[in-house]
């Protein structure tokens, strides 16, 4: 096992040594990664702002919340893979670590499959649904069933970057998203700009560059060191990590999922103001999105850091690694709010010119975007909890504190003849209300958690 800690080009031991350097030098890689791959539908929304016209733009920026509806209970099963690798690479055990590789790799490509074909059943009926606008809803609908033909391969990127990330890797990811994002910028500009497509140009590009990113990411996995290293003759599902696997990231994608789905409520809401509201909370969304990418970084970070000290017995180094990742978290993620909500107006203004579409934006950036460091609080604490093995408690609570409360308030908020700042204000207030429940968790569970283990000498 030697070699996975002690790999330096590629890897790093998360065992030993200061940790404050090492998180960062974990998380930067991500958050770069996380932006790249959120540019993918960033660049669709711009070329298409600028290119086409609102109701095109409100098209592609509607299909967020049900991607991420459809997709996260898989993505939630490469969290799952994250932290059972770490704890096999705590204990040194390479059979273990090996097995859960080829396992991993397995549930990607069925994954893969069955969101690509959800895609293109669920599509248009998810988005009658939602109420989308009758000016909007055949070009969503083009936009959504084109995008999930590259389902398999935005999934064989997922598991892949979850397995290189247990071993401290979160450069390659990082490389390949470069190499693709180049990608699906220029096939965006030459599809629209040049052919004079529409929505079915930018999703084209998207699913093109995905389908790049996945064979990078396939040659990174091919030529690793072992145990990681992936053999196409000894693909197998192991039942053993599968249990594990699914144990741990089926609570993570379930959360996702309902968190998901209240989303969809909220956009239901958002669209029964018309398509200019639409339009502009498409836009502040992509800016959300960006500064999220700071706290899922982190999140990262501490599930991978904390699975392989705990199973190693390292309890000290435990606590200092949610105090640092909550830290680096909340600062970084507020300080890129402030400064968004500073430049709001210029922000806004590279997906869109229309004067009717502003308003709604800013509105968003106001209530949402400058309180969104808030959601770290549930977030590191949830990702602690998830790396000591507990991943049903941050779950239920998340679902509670943030789903609930956010279907009621959807409910109630036109009864008392709220706007659409006062739906927009349902962010920070759950988010609020889910921070102080999971933090307490968390405190709960660490206790029980380190009560079966002896600290590391």
């Amino acid at each position: 096992m030697e070699k996975l800690t002690q790999r330096k080009s590629t890897g790093m031991d998360m065992l030993s040594g200061p940790l404050a350097g090492r998180i960062v030098l974990f998380a930067l890689p991500l958050i770069a990664s996380g932006i790249l791959q959120q540019s993918f539908n960033a660049t669709d929304a711009i070329v298409i702002g600028r290119y086409a016209t609102s109701q095109a733009l409100a098209a592609v920026g509607s299909n967020g919340p049900i991607i991420n509806l459809i997709i996260t209970l898989f993505v939630g099963l490469s969290v799952g893979v994250n932290v059972v690798i770490a704890h096999y690479i705590g204990r040194r055990d390479e059979n273990g670590v090996r097995n859960s590789v080829s396992t991993a790799v397995v549930i990607s490509l069925v994954s893969g499959i069955v969101l690509l074909l959800a895609g293109q059943v669920l599509s248009r009926p998810m988005l009658e649904l939602l109420a989308t606008p009758e000016d909007v809803i055949d070009l969503a609908s083009q936009y959504l069933k084109i995008y999930f033909l590259g389902m398999p391969f935005l999934m064989v990127y997922n598991f892949g970057a979850a397995i290189l990330r247990s071993i401290g890797d979160t450069r390659r990811p990082f490389y390949s998203l470069i190499v693709a994002g180049a990608v699906n910028v220029v096939l965006d500009l030459f599809f629209v700009g040049n052919l004079g497509m529409g929505v079915d140009g930018v999703a084209a590009a998207t699913a093109i560059a995905n389908g790049v990113n996945a064979a990078i990411m396939a040659w990174f996995l091919l030529t690793e060191a072992e145990p990681i290293r992936v053999n196409p003759r000894r693909l197998r599902i192991s039942g053993t990590e599968f249990r594990k696997i699914v144990r741990i990231g089926l609570p993570a994608g379930i959360q996702g999922m309902v968190f998901s789905i209240s989303n969809l409520f909220i956009l239901s809401a958002i669209n029964s103001f018309g398509s200019m509201a639409s339009a502009g909370s498409a836009a502040s969304l992509n800016y959300e999105v960006y500064c999220y990418f700071i706290v899922t970084a982190f999140v990262q970070s501490t599930v991978a850091f904390t699975s392989q000290n705990y199973a190693a017995g390292n309890i000290a180094r435990c606590n200092r690694i949610f105090a640092l990742n909550m830290l680096f978290a909340v600062v970084g993620s507020a300080l890129m709010d402030v400064l968004i909500f500073w430049q709001g107006e210029l922000c806004i203004s590279l997906f869109t010119s229309d004067p009717d579409v502003m308003p709604f934006a800013l509105v968003r950036v106001r209530y949402v975007l400058l309180f969104q460091f808030i959601a770290c609080s549930y977030e590191i604490s949830g990702a602690a909890m998830r790396g000591l093995g507990y991943s049903m408690t941050p779950t239920v609570l998340t679902i509670f504190g943030t789903c609930f409360f956010r279907l009621l308030w959807v409910y109630l908020f036109p009864k008392f003849g709220g706007g659409f700042k006062e739906l927009m204000s349902v962010y920070p207030v759950t988010w609020i209300i889910t921070g102080v429940a999971v933090v307490g968790a968390y405190l709960i569970v660490r206790r029980k958690a380190y009560s079966h283990l002896e600290p590391a000498r």
